[in-house]
């Protein structure tokens, strides 16, 4: 189906997210990119008359392991639409005793400890090397920290995220060493999310859903998938809520300097870009290259 709707909010997290109260006009849409398909079917519909997209992450049933996310079909898909603010929301285990099971984080920083995905979309013969010293929209940051607030969340500011290749879990000794690099949590998902997003230049945030203590604490047990899914759908209400509150403020002119991240980025000469990739990357490069 075409999208008849102006979409510049996005939600990537589990299924599940886009069955909100009050989301109207709903439509599914199924996109091909040059990157080929997103995860799953792409759910748009009106938030209090706000264009709002929805995208299961793993698809519709959970059958995509993190390291086969199709991650630049989703963000090339969403860019596609019109989206500019993405808001990630995914599950995480906790370095810290205070940072405990259901609470949430909303993270400012990132460690890449990923091995065997593509995080960028500059390749076959364009380079680009964007800033990512902070890696999350602060503005976009900010408003879901406020909006978690006002529903009453345990809400954590800031944070180190580490993002893991998984699909399995920490050793003891893994998580050991990350907790004494002072990493707050970890997950599968924020990368290469969060740098393709950059790429893209759409603002990108984390509402991470702590649902364990990882493996590091000895007097804790074992993370496991079942308390992992357990405490993550508790939080599928929560977060519907937190995202009601955060669409209404943002803003319709981004504040932020997520918009203009290839500015000086594309180092490539533009006569030595081959003509196919100009094409393909057109949605992404075409305001700084013709």
């Amino acid at each position: 189906m075409r999208n008849t709707l102006k979409v510049k909010i996005a939600v990537i997290g589990g299924t599940g997210l886009e069955d909100i109260e009050g989301l109207t006009d709903i439509q599914h849409i199924n996109i091909d990119t040059p990157f080929g398909k997103p995860s799953d079917t792409i759910t748009i519909g009106k938030l209090d008359r706000i264009g709002i997209a929805f995208l299961p992450r793993h698809g519709r049933g959970h059958f995509i392991s993190p390291t086969e996310l199709p991650t630049r079909a989703n963000i090339y898909a969403l860019k596609s639409i019109g989206v500019e603010q993405i808001i990630a929301v995914c599950s995480c285990g906790s370095f810290k005793q205070e940072l405990a099971p259901g609470n949430l984080v909303i993270p400012d920083q990132v460690i890449d400890r990923t091995r065997n995905r593509i995080n960028t979309f500059f390749t076959e013969g364009i380079v680009a090397h964007i800033g990512f010293a902070e890696p999350f929209c602060k503005e976009l940051s900010r408003i879901l920290y406020q909006s978690a607030g006002e529903a009453k969340a345990t809400v954590h500011s800031k944070g180190t995220y580490v993002c893991m290749e998984g699909p399995a879990f920490s050793t003891r000794a893994e998580s050991k060493l990350y907790r004494s690099w002072g990493a707050d949590i970890i997950g599968m998902t924020a990368l290469p999310e969060a740098k393709l997003a950059r790429e893209a230049e759409m603002c990108y945030a984390v509402i991470a859903c702590v649902t364990d203590y990882d493996s590091w604490w000895d007097p804790g047990k074992p993370v496991d998938v079942a308390t992992v899914i357990k405490t993550l759908n508790e939080n599928i209400a929560l977060s519907k809520h937190i995202i009601k509150l955060a669409v209404k403020k943002i803003p319709a002119q981004a504040e932020c300097n997520c918009g203009c991240a290839l500015n000086g980025a594309i180092v490539t000469a533009p006569e030595k870009i081959p003509a196919e990739t100009k094409k393909k990357l057109g949605l992404i490069i075409g305001k700084y290259i013709k």
